[in-house]
């Protein structure tokens, strides 16, 4: 066509980037390649490779060395031999390396750009002007905390050495954010990059390494997914961060329960994307564009359900759809195409499959126009209407550029819609109203909200989710916290195995009367009720005497304590500062009963009466030090490069099924129950279960204090087994394991059915006493999900 018949028809015409470098970057290596291990790059032991193919043709691209256990095994050597040097140089030394990788990045740029694009099958346009920015944006900024780490990490330390597992859908930054806050904190790394797309982590392992990165202080073992089963299990891996699908994180999280390895997991998701009938409707259509139809839907955070109030609903599907008719689906290299190619042919089969399980279920399909390319792995854009909201694609991730769209009326029924999910990574939500939108981001289950935008990310900014789509966060401060371990924890020891119950002592009996007996009751939902079972336990001092009685706790209990909690969720609303005063006013009483709870410490224990006194006294304290956090431990205000702010929200986790250990059985259960409850958490308490008087007697300070029933529930009995029921139990969503490694092994594994987050002891033990291994912001971390709310300003 001429100049002329362009300007005539204002059509678009081709706009191919030069993929000439990329091609001889591939021809260097003969387009095959072993992993990066220790600097350079090493054949694979087994001598087999797994071929890679472009998306947008079909065509072998490359040649990938398929990962055995001996390959692992040398990547996971390397970085630990690295790791002591790595850490020993600093943080400024450190810093001057995530800068040079930063700049590293920058030079290569349109290298990474276009090699991102025919690997992966995303438009150019995308690489180009997100994913590279964004990428060299994560090492610049963490460049600034190993800088600063010495100063605001001073009580954290490295973990050591990292495996990463990181997806197809964004490979390069999802290994820069990976990648730079581990190296920033003192780690070293061993990444697996995804089979279909690791063309990028190999250039960048390279560069790296001309850009003066130590050897084995980043390695890359490439492999399908018994690769990562590999690093997941090699023994040398003291942490796993894994970015990939909800069924592979059960995995993970299975395999590791009771190793002590530590564990990130950003998983899946099915975002809602929330417009009101006071929206902007065209600044939401495109934001539709954004959410579901960028690198084609294959994005964990994809807006990928549609929820219109019922007022604008026909409105904006006209809209829609003719937005729709303008997009161009094309060869990712055209950068005047919106669309580029699935990934592989699986995931394409998948998209399809689900959509005509859509359709059967009587969702009406439209599908944009426009002829797709005759090669690769392409599917149109996608809009599903009428979906009912149990159907299976409003349920299921497709990880595609398919819409599905439902309506509500209400605000409240739009969160109902909205948290019908059990993901909870992002959402959107779009009004002119702002207070609207305010009220209802707190509400929406999820990690990441954006108010009237999309897909917004930052390197200062937090992401990652609740429920479902996984725990743990990258970016921001609290990403960095993923990195490191509180350095008073570094040194535990094992604690010894307990020694077996004494023989009960006996009297000779005689012909006195009989003390009144007085069996302690389980305490659930405010009040003390009888074990389900009619069971109880003697509870005996050291040298057999008996004190006692407790109730023997058994599912039901614990069935029962959960909806008690779960019932008192209003605890969650209340102020910050009132809890606080219900905080205060628990050790007020307690304090009034402090000789008579000394006395039982020492009954039960067998400690001196001023141990137990300063075991009552230094409980007192910490209830009144987590009175004072109650309204102190807040969030921040993030200010990424862009017109507007993040706000990092501090939420209640929920229900938090608590085991105590035997230690210090009040001071223990106080340090443990405290800071959950300061923010806004309810929890069911397991206390110690060889001294759990301690714990009865101080329901009745409950009692008196002013706690709503249900916020605190106390479950006598076998707490290696009670531990089971709330870990299996899918209505707790976070669960602390404190006491034997047994516990702490099945708290982790048994939680795989909602992906409840953990916080275990391993057995090792605690000096409850120690302020800075049990007290305040290293608990309070742990007691809280940040939520980031990104509000854009202006025009």
């Amino acid at each position: 066509m001429s100049v002329a018949q362009y300007y005539e028809t204002m059509d678009y015409g081709p706009a191919p980037e030069a993929d000439g470098e990329a091609r001889a970057w591939l021809k260097r290596h003969d387009a095959i390649f072993g992993h990066f291990i220790g600097g350079k790059f090493v054949a694979p032991q087994s001598g087999k490779h797994l071929t890679t193919i472009e998306p947008a043709t079909g065509k072998t691209l490359a040649k990938i060395a398929q990962g055995v256990s001996a390959d692992v095994e040398a990547a996971v050597g390397a970085a630990r031999s690295a790791q002591p040097l790595w850490a020993k140089l600093g943080g400024h030394g450190r810093a001057r390396h995530l800068y040079a990788l930063a700049r590293m990045l920058q030079r290569h740029a349109r290298l990474f750009a276009v090699l991102e694009a025919i690997d992966n099958g995303k438009p150019i346009r995308e690489t180009r002007d997100l994913d590279l920015p964004l990428a060299a944006r994560h090492f610049l900024y963490h460049a600034g905390w190993a800088q600063l780490q010495e100063r605001e990490f001073a009580d954290q330390v490295p973990i050591g050495v990292i495996g990463q597992i990181i997806s197809w859908n964004f490979p390069l930054l999802m290994l820069a954010w990976k990648i730079a806050p581990a190296l920033a904190a003192g780690n070293t790394v061993v990444l697996k990059p995804a089979e279909f797309t690791s063309l990028t982590a190999l250039l960048f392992a390279e560069l790296a390494a001309e850009a003066g990165l130590p050897p084995g202080v980043l390695n890359v073992v490439t492999g399908d997914g018994a690769t990562g089963a590999l690093l997941v299990e090699n023994p040398g891996v003291d942490k796993i961060a894994f970015t990939g699908s909800t069924e592979v994180g059960r995995l993970i999280r299975q395999s590791t329960a009771g190793t002590g390895k530590s564990l990130t997991l950003e998983l899946g998701g099915k975002s809602p994307f929330i417009v009101f009938d006071d929206a902007d409707i065209d600044g939401a259509v495109e934001g539709v564009v954004d959410a579901i139809w960028f690198n084609q839907g294959q994005v964990c955070c994809a807006g990928s359900r549609l929820l219109l109030q019922e007022g604008i609903a026909e409105t904006f599907r006209r809209r829609l759809i003719r937005r729709m008719e303008t997009l161009r689906v094309g060869p990712p290299l055209d950068k005047s195409i919106d669309m580029g190619a699935v990934v592989a042919p699986v995931q394409l089969e998948r998209i399809k499959s689900l959509v005509e399980t859509g359709v059967r279920e009587g969702a009406e399909k439209y599908q944009a126009p426009g002829a797709l390319p005759a090669e690769g792995c392409f599917y149109p854009p996608t809009l599903l209407w009428n979906v009912h909201p149990a159907s299976t694609v409003a349920i299921e991730e497709i990880f595609g550029p398919v819409l599905v769209a439902m309506t509500f009326r209400t605000p409240d029924e739009a969160v109902m819609l909205a948290n019908n999910t059990r993901y909870g990574l992002a959402a959107s939500v779009w009004s002119e109203t702002i207070g609207l939108a305010l009220d209802i981001a707190p509400k929406l289950l999820a990690g990441v909200v954006w108010i009237n935008a999309t897909n917004l990310f930052d390197a200062s900014v937090g992401f990652g989710g609740y429920r479902e789509s996984g725990f743990g966060r990258e970016g921001g401060r609290e990403g960095m916290y993923e990195y490191l371990k509180p350095k008073t924890w570094s040194g535990r020891k094992a604690r010894a195995k307990a020694l077996p119950p004494p023989a009960p002592a006996t009297d000779g009996g005689g012909s006195g009367v009989p003390a009144i007996d007085r069996t302690a009751k389980l305490f659930i939902g405010g009040k003390q009720v009888r074990p389900d079972g009619n069971y109880s336990r003697a509870v005996l001092s050291p040298k057999g005497r008996h004190l006692g009685e407790a109730g023997e706790g058994n599912r039901k209990d614990i069935r029962n304590a959960v909806a008690a909690a779960r019932s008192a969720e209003a605890w969650a609303r209340a102020t910050a500062h009132n809890r606080a005063q219900i905080l205060y006013y628990l050790a007020e009483n307690l304090s009034a009963r402090s000789d008579e709870f000394a006395r039982r410490i020492t009954d039960m224990t067998g400690i001196t009466a001023a141990k137990a006194r300063a075991e009552v006294n230094t409980s007192i304290e910490r209830l009144f030090s987590y009175g004072a956090w109650a309204d102190k431990f807040e969030g921040t205000v993030h200010a990424p490069p862009l017109r507007g702010v993040a706000l990092a929200m501090h939420e209640p986790i929920g229900v938090v099924g608590v085991a105590c250990p035997d230690e210090a059985p009040l001071l223990g259960f106080i340090s443990l129950v405290a800071p959950l409850i300061a923010m806004g958490n309810r929890v069911v308490v397991v206390p110690s279960e060889r001294h759990p008087l301690a714990a009865t007697d101080f329901y009745q300070v409950l009692e008196t204090s002013d706690v709503p029933a249900g916020v605190v529930n106390i479950v006598t009995g076998d707490r290696d087994g009670l531990v089971k029921v709330l870990a299996e139990h899918d209505d707790v969503d976070a669960l602390w394991a404190f006491g034997s490694q047994e516990a702490s092994a099945a708290a982790e594994r048994l939680s795989i059915g909602n992906l409840k987050r953990t916080l275990v002891d391993h057995g090792l033990l605690l000096d409850w006493y120690d302020r800075a291994a049990c007290e305040g912001p290293i608990l309070l971390r742990h007691a809280v999900q940040v939520k980031n709310i990104w509000i854009p300003y202006g025009d």
